[in-house]
């Protein structure tokens, strides 16, 4: 555990060094122990800035990725955040430090109820879970102040646009696989203002659900 805590206190220092400001992020970061969303076999690299293979043939992010995406959508205490991609839960768990409701959506049920049971054991409780295809997002709970997407996209999908609050920011990593951008969205009425961020790299989005 000491080690954990020490590798966890580099990593903080890695990500205050990669311009991550936000101390509330930070203390997100600080809170939610990664090892917990990792295979155990890969627990010893939990702290590295790196992306790990889960399962179902998906990644848990790279910290930095995770930190740079959730500083970017300026997150408030009040805020209702959706997002599509559950995967491990990581990103979930630091989301739900930040805002009052996440409403998390995974096409991959096994992966999902990993990440609900984990979020349990961590007692984190304002977080809603849905096994549903992304591209519809979660329609009755809409308009969302925030929307992130933790999967590639060649573009993003209008029902996720039309379930941004006015106001709203959303950001996803956009276009073909391999080559995508971090883009940020912010919503004013019928006009998205899009703003391209850094190369990223990201497992796709897939239409349809998996048992």
């Amino acid at each position: 555990m000491n080690d954990f805590l020490l590798h966890k206190a580099n990593l903080i220092m890695q990500l205050r060094s990669q311009s991550i400001t936000d101390k509330s992020i930070l203390s997100a970061v600080e809170k939610v122990p990664r090892e917990k969303f990792v295979p155990e076999s890969l627990r010893q690299h939990a702290y590295e800035n790196a992306s790990l293979p889960i399962a179902g043939n998906q990644t848990i992010s790279q910290p930095y990725v995770v930190a740079r995406m959730t500083q970017e959508l300026a997150m408030k205490q009040s805020d209702r955040v959706l997002e599509i991609g559950t995967g491990s839960g990581y990103q979930t768990a630091i989301l739900s430090f930040l805002a009052r409701r996440i409403y998390t959506v995974e096409r991959i049920r096994p992966l999902l109820v990993s990440a609900e049971n984990q979020l349990k054991a961590l007692k984190i409780s304002n977080v809603l879970f849905r096994h549903a295809d992304g591209h519809l997002g979660w329609p009755e709970a809409a308009p969302f102040e925030k929307i992130i997407v933790t999967c590639q996209i060649k573009n993003i999908p209008e029902t996720l646009k039309a379930q941004l609050k006015d106001g709203g920011i959303l950001v996803a990593p956009v276009g073909e696989a391999g080559k995508e951008i971090l883009l940020k969205v912010t919503r004013n009425g019928d006009q998205f203002k899009m703003e391209e961020l850094m190369a990223v790299r990201f497992v796709p989005m897939v239409a349809g659900t998996a048992s």
